[in-house]
């Protein structure tokens, strides 16, 4: 829990400057990028030695953190298209003993709770954007992620998403929905709206076309956010987007179960894991987006759309 805080800076080529949110340092995204003169790109990495997967080995009176730096162009469950090998060696605090032979600790905490996040990225997907002004039909990279932190691998699912003139929903105000029963995509349907591949489980990022509300001078994004279960997927519990092409809807983490996406035009029934039931306030989070200005550049007009974040960022843009 004490580890320290560690900065990993690489060093990477003018191509690879654009794609710099594929590079990863175990599960955990660039905490951030600096462009250099030559045109060559520093990407920042700053996390506790406890984020990110590192393994953790004992060798005499040093103690070695090991991970690995990854480019991933593809999605994650495709092979990464170079690894390189990263090591930090530390003294051996006095007295410090291996966990597993420390009988307070273990391998995994309980269901404490979990730090969720959402933000609007720039069009690279490299960072948070730095303003909220979007053209009318473009698209917005909305990103929402959940830190693991010691927990088991979590899965990052959007349950419900609408769009509303405040920033507090009141019962029966007009909304627009976006996500509905149990994380449809419904704007893909009537639109272009999409999820992009995933590079790391904790983290999802709706690929949303901004179009006119109509609601007013402000419009707010109202998600529900889910923690899950990675290996268990159903009605309740997934992440499904309308697929043009075939016709069909399509489950964005496995395609080849998309069956599980067929009640999108009916009612999806949720189902309880083993039994046990995980709606608790420790696995969801009800977060808030707006306003998002929205230009019409055809007629010079500005309507309002989506995007704000209520509160702070405790860390820099991450995915672990």
């Amino acid at each position: 829990k004490n580890s320290p805080v560690e900065v990993n800076a690489a060093l990477i080529s003018e191509e690879l400057v654009p794609h710099a949110a594929r590079l990863f340092l175990g599960t955990c995204m660039p905490s951030g990028l600096n462009v250099l003169p030559t045109g060559e790109g520093e990407v920042v990495f700053n996390y506790k030695l406890a984020d990110c997967k590192f393994k953790r080995l004992m060798k005499g009176k040093n103690i070695f953190f090991q991970n690995e730096l990854t480019y991933r162009p593809q999605p994650r469950s495709k092979p990464a298209a170079f690894l390189y090998p990263i090591e930090c060696v530390y003294k051996r605090p006095e007295g410090w003993i291996p966990a597993f032979l420390n009988p307070a600790s273990g391998i995994s905490e309980g269901r404490g709770s979990l730090v969720f996040h959402m933000a609007l990225l720039n069009d690279e997907l490299t960072s948070v954007a730095k303003t909220n002004v979007v053209p009318l039909g473009s698209f917005m990279p909305i990103w929402a992620a959940v830190e693991q932190k010691s927990h088991q691998p979590l899965l990052l699912l959007i349950e419900e998403c609408v769009a509303n003139a405040s920033p507090e929903l009141e019962p029966g105000s007009h909304v627009h929905p976006i996500i509905t029963n149990k994380g449809c995509l419904s704007d893909s349907r009537k639109g272009n709206s999409m999820f992009l591949p995933r590079y790391q489980s904790s983290a999802v990022t709706l690929y949303l076309q901004a179009f006119q509300l109509g609601f007013g001078e402000e419009v707010y994004i109202h998600c529900k956010l889910v923690a899950w279960d990675p290996e268990v997927f159903d009605e309740g519990k997934k992440a499904c987007h309308y697929k043009k092409e075939s016709e069909s809807w399509e489950l964005l983490d496995d395609p080849s179960r998309s069956a599980i996406c067929s009640c999108c035009d009916s009612t999806c029934k949720s189902r309880n894991k083993r039994g046990v039931d995980w709606e608790t306030n420790a696995f969801s989070h009800n977060s808030v987006l707006g306003p998002l200005i929205i230009m019409d550049s055809s007629t010079n007009s500005v309507s309002v759309y989506i995007i704000k974040v209520p509160w702070v960022f405790n860390k820099k843009l991450q995915g672990c």
